[in-house]
């Protein structure tokens, strides 16, 4: 069962999820407007590996917005800090935002209950586009979990702006178990 946009809001004020700043004009029928933080992160080198912590470079958006390029992935963040001991939270791009050539987080779109943080945008737009600080930039909805709940704490846990990709630590955490 998905909530409603109501029990969204019953849901903020009664504890059982967080969205901080909770803001009652970003509810939706059955999901909440998230907003683009002022942060971004890009990959400073040619090529991306998997199995190494990769070199970033961090900036703020500035008031005039700042142009995502195509060919470029952005890492950004939400305004918001969401999570849920209760509800399973899923991220998804709003529509208006796609309609615009900007893909965001289409690969990696569950949150896991327990999680309480910022959660990273993975932004990547068609054409040359400009993207301003607190633009309602996603939408949440919010699930009911069924059977026993086993609280997530991994690495991502308390994020605060965007975190570049830690699937590294997994690879070390698997050598160590086979040697």
């Amino acid at each position: 069962m998905i909530l409603t946009g109501p029990e969204i809001t019953t849901a903020a004020h009664d504890g059982r999820l967080t969205i901080h700043p909770f803001e009652p004009d970003q509810v939706n029928p059955n999901s909440y407007n998230v907003r683009l933080g002022p942060t971004l992160l890009t990959y400073t080198s040619d090529v991306i590996d998997a199995h190494r912590p990769n070199p970033t470079r961090a900036f703020e958006i500035g008031e005039s917005g700042h142009v995502l390029e195509p060919g470029e992935l952005y890492l950004g963040h939400t305004l918001e800090e969401v999570g849920s001991e209760v509800f399973v939270p899923l991220l998804f791009g709003r529509s208006s935002v796609g309609r615009l050539g900007l893909f965001v987080e289409i690969t990696a779109p569950i949150g896991d209950i327990g999680f309480l943080g910022q959660w990273t945008l993975m932004l990547s737009a068609i054409r040359p586009l400009r993207v301003y600080p607190g633009m309602k930039i996603g939408q949440i909805m919010f699930f009911v979990a069924t059977g026993d709940i086993d609280l997530y704490a991994g690495k991502y846990q308390a994020a605060a702006g965007p975190q570049a990709s830690a699937y590294w630590r997994d690879v070390a955490t698997i050598r160590a178990v086979a040697s």
